[in-house]
């Protein structure tokens, strides 16, 4: 287990709340240097869905069942049957449900967000300047990366598009 207490010390703080400090490959360059190669291949091809690394076994396994609870309570509200098995979690039933119903798609991104800041905290544990905070504060900084791929403007263009084309259609009957 490598040691980075420098690096890790002077990263900025992540939150669920907060803005993305640095992006993911300033983060890389942060840590070209400062960390093995190994650990900086695995850093530099992290997904959200990937599986190998410090920390990152337990993360998928999380994101996973996250994922298909998603999937489930999304067919179910749309009537359709969801037939893959998995693993329930009371927890996760919860927060995928206060997100499917929040009033926006952001609103519900951010409800994920902080509910898998706080499940990566979980995860990290008492490890303080190790590879497993290392690789946690990575997958959290891909979190964040992904909600501000999301943009308002453009979400809300699209919205009016289709919601004009089922009007369209509904004046026409």
């Amino acid at each position: 287990m490598a040691s980075y207490y420098y690096l890790i010390a002077s990263l900025p703080e992540l939150r669920a709340d907060g803005d993305m400090p640095i992006t993911y490959d300033e983060f890389l360059n942060f840590c070209q240097g400062n960390v093995s190669e190994s650990d900086y291949e695995l850093l530099k091809n992290l997904t959200l869905d990937s599986t190998e690394g410090p920390l990152v076994d337990e993360w998928s396994r999380f994101y996973g069942m996250l994922t298909k609870e998603l999937n489930y309570q999304r067919s179910l509200n749309l009537g359709k049957s969801y037939s893959t098995a998995f693993d329930k979690d009371g927890l996760i039933s919860q927060v995928a449900a206060s997100a499917l119903s929040a009033k926006n798609p952001l609103e519900a991104e951010r409800i994920l967000l902080e509910y898998e800041f706080d499940n990566l905290d979980s995860l990290v544990g008492l490890h303080m300047f190790d590879d497993h905070v290392l690789f946690g504060y990575a997958i959290k900084l891909k979190l964040l990366e992904r909600l501000t791929s999301f943009e308002q403007e453009k979400g809300k263009a699209e919205f009016q598009t289709l919601f004009d084309g089922i009007q369209q259609r509904v004046y026409s009957l």
